[in-house]
């Protein structure tokens, strides 16, 4: 029998994550809102991946560790993965996914990935702690993919808008085929500010290396989403056409530049851990009360 999904709860929040991926399913609140997509093949089964051992895609979907190669599909194997349970209370659950033949054969690391998710009234902490337990650097990229309905619970018709912490401009790179140009472009952002709109998303996913520290989603006037990162400096927004929802996408690595080789330490802003050493990243999120 397939494991249960982990519960957690307090006054203010309902959080369900599964041990498939270790990715959330539901966030609502006390009063019922949801706030997270609930994986609607109609537009995408996701609802909040988490992206590892590489972010987006590589060229003809191959990666390489040394000289070992090897086909690896866009975002990595995690978030097609069983994660373990490693303990729960009502409000926190730690699950871990550790190197197995299956990741061997793909990615030649002996890994260990801990991802933990903790309520404190309206915010989920989401962290993720990477740990190489091999005798050889581990090169990785690490994201969270989690999709935000649009528009927020309470927010009716207003426009939504991205605002960034600090009014950044960040540059763009724009994609192609999955492959990011490595020339940038001017970003979309004005004072920090970009309003939402469906046809932003007509070309794919918005990619910004060196995105923010933190942002804000929602409608200006209203109720809206506040976003903290942390060691996760690259942000992307992605919408499906006509999609109820946009992911904010915070990660710490990229799709690799068009014309690059497999290898995963090449890869743009790629962490190398030395054998023994560790890497945390992590989001939280605040939802209105």
């Amino acid at each position: 029998m397939p494991a249960a999904d982990s519960v957690l709860f307090n006054d203010d929040l309902a959080l369900s994550v599964a041990p498939l991926g270790a990715e959330m399913q539901y966030l609502r609140d006390s009063a019922g809102a949801d706030y997270l997509w609930h994986g609607d093949a109609a537009f995408w089964t996701g609802r909040a991946p988490v992206l590892f051992p590489i972010v987006g895609r590589a060229a003809d979907d191959r990666v390489a560790v040394r000289d070992h190669e090897a086909t690896m599909p866009q975002h990595g194997f995690a978030r097609r993965s069983t994660f373990e349970l490693v303990d729960q209370t009502d409000t926190t659950c730690h699950h871990v996914l550790r190197a197995s033949d299956a990741t061997r054969a793909v990615y030649p690391a002996e890994f260990a990935l801990h991802l933990t998710y903790r309520l404190d009234g309206r915010t989920v902490h989401c962290d993720a702690t990477v740990e190489n337990l091999g005798d050889a650097p581990m090169p990785f990229g690490l994201g969270f993919h989690p999709a935000f309905l649009w528009p927020v619970p309470g927010a009716g018709d207003a426009p939504h808008a991205v605002v960034l912490d600090g009014a950044g401009l960040p540059d763009r790179r724009r994609l192609n085929d999955g492959l990011l140009e490595s020339a940038p472009i001017p970003g979309p952002f004005r004072d920090g500010r970009l309003l939402l709109d469906h046809a932003l998303f007509e070309d794919g996913a918005l990619v910004f290396p060196n995105g923010s520290a933190g942002l804000r989603y929602g409608p200006e006037e209203g109720p809206g989403l506040a976003f903290t990162f942390r060691n996760l400096p690259d942000l992307a927004l992605w919408q499906p056409p006509g999609a109820p929802f946009v992911c904010i996408e915070p990660w710490h690595g990229t799709a690799s530049y068009v014309g690059d080789g497999p290898q995963i330490a090449d890869r743009p802003n790629s962490t190398v851990l030395k054998p023994g050493e560790s890497a945390s990243f992590g989001y939280s999120v605040t939802v209105p009360g």
